[in-house]
């Protein structure tokens, strides 16, 4: 695949983790491997809580905030390759890789990763997809030299969340 990737940083919150923008490149870069070449692209928003919140409120009637939201575009003519979009919140983000002693940079990747299989149809609530796009989401993070993202890092080796 030929993705083009626009990134909108949408809140301050991270500027903490000054290569989340490249991190989330690298993602969907190391994700375009394992399928045919398509030209496409992908909008990720990184913000906070209250954004996410919101457009999950919105969009899925949950009004809560959550780690990473996708939305797949509807479908379109040929010269039309909008996947979707992708949103990460970074306080959720960061929560979790402080909880889960992972890198903030590697949960970014790997919610990345995951927001991306979704664009392209994977659903991991679907009978028997669960283990399929885990195991994608394994083998495109262990490109990328990240670890199994189910299995919690060392406690004490990963990145501080604030």
């Amino acid at each position: 695949m030929t993705v083009q990737i626009d990134v909108i940083v949408a809140s301050t919150l991270w500027s903490k983790t000054p290569e989340a923008e490249d991190a989330v490149r690298r993602a969907i870069a190391a994700s375009e491997i394992f399928f045919e070449p398509i030209e496409a692209e992908v909008s990720v928003l990184l913000c906070d809580d209250a954004e996410i919140r919101r457009l999950n409120a919105r969009w899925r009637g949950k009004d809560a905030a959550t780690n990473v939201l996708s939305f797949p575009a509807a479908r379109q003519t040929a010269a039309e390759r909008h996947l979707g979009d992708i949103a990460v919140s970074y306080e959720t983000l960061a929560r979790e890789a402080s909880d889960e002693g992972k890198m903030i940079v590697h949960h970014l990747s790997h919610l990345t990763v995951h927001g991306y299989l979704h664009l392209l149809g994977f659903d991991q609530e679907a009978d028997g997809e669960a283990d399929e796009m885990e195991g994608l989401e394994r083998e495109i993070l262990a490109h990328l030299g990240i670890g199994d993202p189910y299995h919690a890092e060392i406690p004490g080796q990963g990145q501080s969340a604030g």
